[in-house]
């Protein structure tokens, strides 16, 4: 389960990043729904950063 968690991270963090990089090369400030979908996939990295936690320790 740990690797399907490490690849929905890893997934997430690749999301995440190519929109924070189409804001910055955009100029301006990012539209509302693309700052709404960088911070709903931050509360889903959290989730599963925290699932990953709990695999590893039990």
């Amino acid at each position: 389960m740990t690797d399907k968690l490490q690849a929905l991270r890893a997934r997430l963090l690749t999301a995440q990043r190519t929109l924070i990089v189409a804001a910055a090369e955009a100029g301006a400030t990012p539209p509302d729904n693309a700052l709404r979908k960088i911070g709903d996939i931050e509360v889903a990295l959290a989730a599963v950063e925290a699932m990953i936690d709990e695999a590893s320790k039990g």
